[in-house]
């Protein structure tokens, strides 16, 4: 029986010829990854070994984002903690203040991600990874701490899904509603401990900002990882940001999958996930007036430079209306800096939005951006739980930019077709 390409990738790491799904193997890493909050519990485990030196300074990244710029005294603890270990340890990517952005944009940004890696990270949306053909999987801080002393972690190989994505999307419909329909199509725990595997013509048509995005959301199915193939669009990437060789891994021809799916993206439209959970989603037109109290746009999901040119196109000479609060997020510092060269903050703040250095703050409820009692959101985050992003009794209504954009200017979930 052949394997699949995330089977492939972690073969290789494991120096085996082949691997089966829930077989647990050993294998290496290319790159270990930590933020703000999770990486002072995997300092702390890290002390416990008595090492004085990691695996490799090279091949750890710590991203301090979470609560970053520091939001209070605790938080600048930790940040004064781990800058304080990656100074100590010779760590090569540490990002301050002024290099850093929100971790799973900056990465591949920096090109410490590339096809065929194996990434861990103490972050659960690490699967973003797999938008450029990596293997890269969340894990816990105490994980983390051992792949920075060792390079090596143990893996239970996954079995997988195929989603086969056919023909070309519509107008307004983007990454984010093609993970969004998926998730509703198989729920939140569909893909459990399994590789997603996306194929199909209907990648031609998906920019590498839609792939970042659907990778980055197969852990609200439950997923270990998702993961594309490589093709012209990731390899103009890759060229673009790469600092390391990388390695193309394909699926045999008999691979086994568990479940395969079709999705045809000419039929998608603008898809909501309304509270509480991703997978309770609805399509733009069975939505109903629903208002809102704030919009977020950004976060790992869709801080990248086109979901702001999008919602910029959406805003540009119009307002936000009144009593509706927009705060918007850049992905990473360099996005940041590119919008501002195209006019894209400009029009964003005529508009009547505010926008913030690149944080993760509001996605998790941390800060620049708490929910109160009873206030709706519509965000272009990743999850919408209980109190996710504030009170217990508010709600979180997870959708693209377009979406988002569209629903500032109305004050309620609002097609962008529409505006």
């Amino acid at each position: 029986m052949g394997m699949t390409m995330s089977q492939k990738i972690l073969a290789a790491h494991a120096g085996l010829e082949t691997v089966r799904p829930g077989q647990l193997i050993e294998a290496d890493l290319d790159l270990v990854l930590g933020n703000d909050v999770t990486t002072p519990v995997a300092v702390h485990e890290f002390r416990k070994t008595g090492l004085t030196r990691v695996f490799d300074r090279k091949k750890i990244a710590i991203v301090p984002d979470h609560f970053t710029p520091n939001k209070d005294i605790k938080a600048a603890e930790q940040c004064r903690m781990i800058r304080e270990f990656a100074r100590e340890m010779g760590i090569e990517h540490y990002f301050e203040v002024g290099e850093m952005g929100v971790e799973h944009c900056l990465i591949p940004e920096q090109g410490l991600a590339v096809p065929g890696d194996l990434i861990i990270g103490a972050d659960s949306h690490t699967c973003t990874y797999g938008a450029l053909g990596a293997f890269s999987t969340g894990v816990g801080s105490t994980d983390m701490a051992a792949g920075m002393a060792t390079g090596r972690l143990w893996f239970k190989v996954p079995s997988a899904l195929k989603f086969v994505l056919k023909n070309k999307p519509g107008r307004w419909v983007s990454g984010k509603d093609v993970i969004l329909h998926i998730i509703g199509m198989i729920g939140v725990d569909g893909a459990r401990y399994k590789s997603m595997e996306f194929v199909g013509d209907g990648l031609a048509h998906l920019s590498m900002d839609d792939r970042f995005t659907i990778a980055n959301m197969a852990v609200e199915a439950g997923a270990k990882n998702g993961i594309f193939p490589v093709d012209e669009k990731t390899v103009a990437y890759v060229q673009e940001h790469a600092t390391k060789p990388y390695r193309v891994y394909e699926p045999d021809p008999d691979a086994d999958y568990d479940e395969e799916y079709e999705i045809d993206l000419s039929t998608l439209k603008p898809t909501v996930a309304f509270p509480h959970l991703p997978s309770n989603t609805k399509t733009i037109d069975e939505v109903g007036e629903i208002p809102v109290d704030q919009v977020v746009i950004g976060s790992c999901t869709n801080g990248r430079l086109s979901d702001l040119r999008t919602a910029a196109q959406i805003l540009k000479g119009r307002k936000v209306k009144k009593g509706v609060r927009v705060l918007v997020f850049p992905g990473t510092q360099r996005i940041y800096l590119a919008a501002l060269r195209e006019g894209i903050i400009a029009d964003l703040v005529e508009a009547g939005a505010v926008v913030s250095t690149p944080t993760c703050g509001p996605c998790l409820g941390g800060h620049m951006g708490i929910l109160a009692k009873g206030e709706r959101a519509v965000a272009t985050t990743n999850r919408n739980f209980v109190g996710r992003m504030g009170h217990p009794e508010s709600e979180v209504y997870l959708a693209s930019p377009a979406v988002a954009a569209a629903s500032a200017v109305t004050g309620i979930i609002t097609d962008p077709a529409k505006l």
